[in-house]
């Protein structure tokens, strides 16, 4: 998994600010868990970075600001019974 920070760098909805407006994780099977740096904090799940984008980047004025690496996944074995 790696961490992130949502920057934005225009408030086009006058509701979030602009600078560092959430905070978040993306698990290794790609889910995302984000958390608003707010007065009113609140946590949502989304299936991927992709649709997490699709509904808060506003035309490109939010990006992503990756704190970890992307990580280097290890092949595991599966047995199946």
């Amino acid at each position: 998994m790696r961490r992130f920070r949502l920057y934005r760098s225009v408030d086009v909805t006058g509701v979030s600010g602009v600078g560092t407006i959430a905070e978040g994780v993306e698990f290794n099977d790609g889910w995302v868990a984000l958390r608003w740096c707010s007065q009113t904090p609140s946590m949502i799940l989304y299936v991927d970075v992709a649709d997490m984008l699709r509904v808060h980047g506003h035309g490109g004025t939010t990006t992503i600001c990756w704190i970890d690496a992307e990580p280097q996944l290890k092949k595991v074995g599966v047995k199946t019974v």
